[in-house]
């Protein structure tokens, strides 16, 4: 029996009904990818780019309100010094040449990490990314980058105990609710859906906090591999759950 097009899997979402108003993906593999075609890591990373392209045109499509996508993490920054200068380029080139049609879709681009560590020209790039992109609501496309959500916690914790220290807030002031105010995520939904492809079954220190109750879909598909196919097959199973956040359907 032939798979399904994309065309046919997006006619099942509409049918469903209920749609995430938040994805986050950790976009795994892409050495492995280019290592199985005898190819630089590098490669890899490049072949990437046409997947975030496919998935931001697929949440636009399925009507996902946020896409968080995990690009670079802070561990990451301790890869051989070629890859890392090879990351950061790419990051300049998908700026370069994906801007325009962000923001003629409607998409917003936020990206949140320690981004003082980035080069200069792709602290640049994200600059102006996101300031071309700043009035837009159709899609709001969060790029976590140099990002480790431990730091985050630890980041938001210190907030919160400048405040008290300062007299801005009291001891008993200090709720989940003011803790989330001080994540990078401030202001908007919990994932509903967290994708990971290549099969790995970790979360590897992203949105420890914002995933407690998320849906974990993983995927056997390499990044550069994952379409939107892939990605409405992981709508379609988000809207299979049965999702009760602690409590007990009666």
């Amino acid at each position: 029996m032939p798979e399904a097009t994309s065309d046919e899997l997006l006619g099942r979402i509409r049918l469903h009904g209920r749609i995430p108003r938040h994805v986050a993906v950790i976009m795994d593999g892409n050495g492995r990818w280019a290592r199985d075609r005898i190819m630089p890591r590098t490669f890899g990373h490049r072949a990437g780019m046409q997947s975030v392209r496919d998935v931001v045109e697929g949440a636009i499509e399925v009507g996902v309100g946020a896409l968080s996508l995990f690009a670079f993490s802070k561990e990451n920054w301790q890869r051989p010094k070629p890859e890392v200068s090879a990351l950061m380029s790419l990051l300049e080139e998908y700026i370069q040449r994906e801007a325009d049609a962000l923001d003629e879709n409607g998409v917003r681009v936020r990206v949140f990490g320690e981004l003082e560590r980035l080069t200069p020209p792709a602290a640049a790039a994200v600059e102006r990314v996101t300031a071309q992109t700043a009035g837009n609501a159709r899609l709001d496309l969060n790029l976590f980058i140099s990002y480790g959500s431990r730091a985050e916690l630890v980041r938001a914790a210190r907030r919160l105990a400048e405040d008290v220290a300062a007299g801005r807030l009291r001891p008993g002031d200090v709720t989940e609710e003011a803790f989330a105010e001080r994540l990078y995520t401030a202001g908007m939904p919990d994932p509903d859906l967290l994708i990971r492809t290549s099969g790995e079954q970790r979360i590897s220190n992203f949105m420890l906090w914002q995933l407690a109750y998320t849906e974990l879909y993983v995927s056997p598909v390499l990044w550069p591999d994952f379409r939107r196919a892939q990605f409405y097959e992981a709508i379609l199973a988000f809207q299979a759950r049965d999702r009760r956040f602690g409590k007990v359907t009666v």
